[in-house]
């Protein structure tokens, strides 16, 4: 269907929604309903089940199924007679999809999107999966069979649909909120969970597991901590393998810079081609990491591309960052990604073309359906001497080549973006430009990073200054979850250490205590994934595991743990350890699902410092010690930067007793300091003799 025949249509119920995935099924013949309590009422009057569809905008198989089945009118007709549809974007409201994707994964033992689940109008899910054809085919069931097939059992077999929804119920609310075993962690867990996630390294490709493969960036940050702890150089092999494989493959955009979501071969070469904020806000860091532990230039580089591509494609003109880019454009998945061997020919000229196309692996009959994704399979190195040409000609041809493809491609039908503003994901990046603003001394991934933490302070929270998920076209939306809170206040903290402004610390503590007031479980300890007065749903859930994205309490962890050291606030300290002595049997028993929990209790196992820099009015011996600062690998330090001769109440303990006008910088633990370094020479030799003691 076009979209100027979708639009005859009448609009349904989706049509004053503000999520782009809910806008593009809002002319679908389906009868499709917002999540909300009308939705529920009416299948209750008419005594229907309902049918749940949950996606996201930048989602492929999302796309195919709206297209086979919900624009057809013979299955809106199933649909609209026998069900009550509701439609729901899993970025807006994560909670609903945590809850029936377990459900899902319950009955089919997988999980993914779009997901399709049909459950009772009191919310209890009796029946799901995720894509289905319209028809059956190739031993795949048809939705529209599926639709008949469930009809007839609502209509005839009720009592066992309700006991079958009542015993998954059981089920998810028992995996919803586990309780695990308390476990002892010490410096024992740590080195067997390096070796848990080495055992799983792909040594060849890089990566951790098979295919598909997702790049796991909490995994590969814990990793570098524990390989510096435990001096483990297989363990920097890992991430260093990693991290060049993934830059080099095809799940990285060779032109504009960024990464797509995962790969679905071992060798990195042919992504699912949607680009998500989390996933480069994720992968920043661990590359920065990684280039500050190694000083491999590739690794400064992938921070740069990343985030300027970032700052160019995914930032509002008010200064927060969009959610996605689409996979599909013209329907096509990856279509504005990939070339053909005569379009670079033709752009470039003969010579140039003969050296690109050997750098990125182009052909005439592609690597992939016939096109070519971009990808560096040999080093420059390498490609020079098969050539027979300098590697600094290749160089030059690289970065002039790039610059007039990316041009070129902007000529292009550039996929669909979704625009949402969620606080959590911004979180993310905001930490992701503060903690480069500072490594990479930049002002101007500083100034993003304000620009966005001032645009969710001042636009993203409700009348009681509660933070509120998601803001699209002027309106803020939907009750914040715990990692809108945790993520937020990282980025706070990495905001306040990048700059010295204490402005940012006062809003992190103060979200802190909101986060405790809200989502505390005082009786198990640990977080909510929810509010203490959020929607009552069918379970109340806590997030402990990492996904794509690290677990909620992993993040609270590790921000309490942070703002308890720099503000002297034990007690948030205390709720720190509480948090993570709640999840500790599975840290302990299943250390590759908490990479988040692992930097945490990295963090709080220590030695941890707080890095005192007073700039003083030697500029050059501030500055000199400060590059070294930036350049070095220090995972556990906190850094505060003086820059007022009076600090605020929340800094005071860090500066009092410091000489303001000296250029100094002091390393502490707990507030007890060792003699001061004064010139970069000092401070060199005072790190290597505290990393010696370690």
């Amino acid at each position: 269907m076009t979209e100027t025949e979708s639009h005859e249509r009448t609009p349904n119920r989706l049509i004053d929604e503000t999520s782009p995935y809910l806008l593009q099924h809002a002319y679908n013949p389906v009868d499709w309903h917002p999540w909300g309590e009308e939705a529920f009422e009416k299948a209750r009057v008419e005594d229907k089940p309902i049918f749940l569809s949950v996606g996201y905008s930048a989602c492929h198989w999302c796309h195919v199924m709206e297209h086979e089945s919900f624009e057809s009118d013979t299955i809106a007709q199933l649909l609209n007679e026998n069900y009550i549809s509701i439609k729901v974007d899993r970025e807006e409201r994560p909670d609903v999809d945590q809850i029936y994707m377990s459900a899902v994964q319950l009955i089919t033992k997988r999980g993914g999107w779009p997901m399709s689940v049909f459950m009772t109008a009191d919310g209890k899910p009796f029946y799901g999966g995720t894509y289905w054809p319209p028809t059956s085919r190739m031993g795949m069931p048809g939705f529209q069979d599926i639709l008949l097939k469930l009809t007839d059992y609502w209509q005839n077999k009720r009592e066992e649909v309700v006991t079958s929804a009542d015993q998954l119920v059981e089920a998810i609310q028992g995996m919803a909120a586990p309780v695990f075993d308390s476990a002892q962690l010490n410096v024992e867990t740590l080195q067997s969970a390096m070796k848990s996630i080495i055992a799983v390294a792909d040594m060849k490709h890089g990566g951790l597991g098979g295919a598909p493969k997702f790049p796991h960036p909490m995994d590969l940050r814990a990793l570098l901590r524990l390989g510096k702890r435990f001096d483990s150089q297989e363990a920097i092999d890992v991430v260093s393998l990693t991290l060049k494989k993934m830059l080099h493959g095809g799940i990285y955009d060779q032109i504009g810079g960024g990464f797509h979501r995962y790969s679905t071969d071992a060798h990195w070469l042919v992504p699912h081609f949607e680009k998500m904020l989390y996933d480069n806000a994720l992968l920043v860091p661990a590359y920065l990491e990684a280039w500050q532990f190694t000083g491999e230039n590739e690794f400064h580089r992938a921070v740069v591309e990343t985030l300027d591509y970032v700052l160019e494609e995914m930032t509002s003109e008010e200064g927060a960052f969009y959610s996605t880019q689409d996979a599909d454009s013209e329907g096509v998945e990856g279509k504005f990604f990939v070339w053909k061997q005569a379009e670079l020919v033709e752009a470039l000229g003969e010579e140039r073309a003969r050296i690109f196309n050997a750098v990125y692996d182009v052909s005439q009959s592609g690597n992939w359906e016939g096109q070519n994704i971009l990808n560096r399979p040999k080093s420059l190195e390498q490609v020079a001497t098969e050539l027979e040409v300098s590697l600094e000609e290749i160089e030059e041809i690289i970065a002039s080549a790039k610059k007039e493809l990316y041009s070129l491609r902007k000529q292009r039908i550039a996929p669909g973006r979704d625009e949402k503003i969620l606080v959590s994901w911004n979180g993310m990046m905001i930490a992701a430009m503060a903690q480069a603003a500072f490594a990479l001394d930049d002002a101007k991934y500083l100034n993003a990073a304000r620009n966005a933490a001032n645009f969710v302070l001042s636009k993203i929270h409700d009348a009681d200054g509660n933070l509120v998920h998601s803001y699209k076209d002027g309106r803020a939306r939907f009750q914040a979850y715990l990692d809108d809170y945790a993520c937020f206040i990282e980025g706070l903290l990495e905001l306040f250490q990048a700059s010295g402004e204490e402005q940012w610390l006062e809003q992190a503590v103060k979200y802190s205590e909101k986060m405790i007031e809200t989502f505390w479980d005082e009786e198990h300890g640990g977080f909510y994934y929810t509010a203490n007065d959020h929607e009552s749903l069918i379970a109340r859930t806590k997030d402990y595991q990492d996904n794509a994205v690290p677990s909620g309490n992993g993040v609270a962890a590790t921000v309490l743990a942070k703002l308890g050291r720099l503000c002297k606030r034990s007690e948030l300290e205390t709720l720190a350890v509480r948090t993570i002595d709640s999840f500790s049997g599975l840290i302990q028993e299943h250390p590759r699902a908490c990479g988040q929990g692992l930097i945490a209790v990295d963090f709080l196992l220590g030695p941890s410092r707080e890095i005192v820099v007073i700039q003083g009015e030697n500029s050059q011996a501030s500055e000199e010690m400060l590059t070294h600062l930036r350049r070095t690998f220090l995972p556990n330090g906190l850094i505060a930067i003086s820059q007022e001769t009076n600090p605020g109440e929340l800094t005071r303990s860090l500066f009092e007793g410091k000489d303001p006008v000296t250029s100094r910088v002091y390393l502490c633990e707990r507030g007890t300091c060792h003699v001061p370094a004064e010139s970069v020479e000092q401070l060199k030799t005072q790190l290597c003799a505290l990393e010696s003691e370690e």
